[in-house]
């Protein structure tokens, strides 16, 4: 297994598509054997799911995620375990435990909280419009 943490400061970062970093950890025998840090270099949201699978990833742990990014990461065949929050290795020693706790029903709080006319998660691009400009 090859698994994805969104990544800030050692814990698992809140918004999937901002996120500037994934630790990857290498999953065999149900034991970590290795674990390294990268850079989305800025690939913003449709890009994020192809960077994962051009990487080997089959499982994801995340904070919020809007329900474009949940599609693209199930058409990549990419496992989501969304709505995690702490430390990213306790995530993912949890999750190889059986313990994680995680909302298969998660969508990124602040797209519920107003209306902005769109979906800013969808599989469409939006040049540089980024989510976070938006005003709550």
């Amino acid at each position: 297994m090859k698994l994805a943490v969104t990544y800030e400061n050692g814990a698992v970062f809140q918004h999937f598509g901002h996120s500037e970093q994934f630790k990857i950890y290498d999953i065999a025998d149900g034991e970590i054997k290795s674990s390294t840090v990268i850079s989305t270099n800025g690939s913003g949201h449709g890009a994020l799911a192809d960077l994962l699978k051009k990487e080997g990833v089959d499982t994801l742990i995340c904070g919020g995620i809007g329900g474009g990014a949940k599609n693209m990461l199930a058409s990549a065949g990419i496992r989501l375990y969304g709505g995690v929050s702490g430390s990213a290795d306790e995530a993912v020693a949890a999750l190889l435990a059986g313990k994680l706790q995680f909302n298969p029903d998660i969508e990124c709080a602040h797209h519920g909280a107003h209306d902005h006319g769109h979906d800013c998660h969808g599989a469409h691009d939006h040049g540089s419009h980024g989510c976070g400009g938006h005003t709550h």
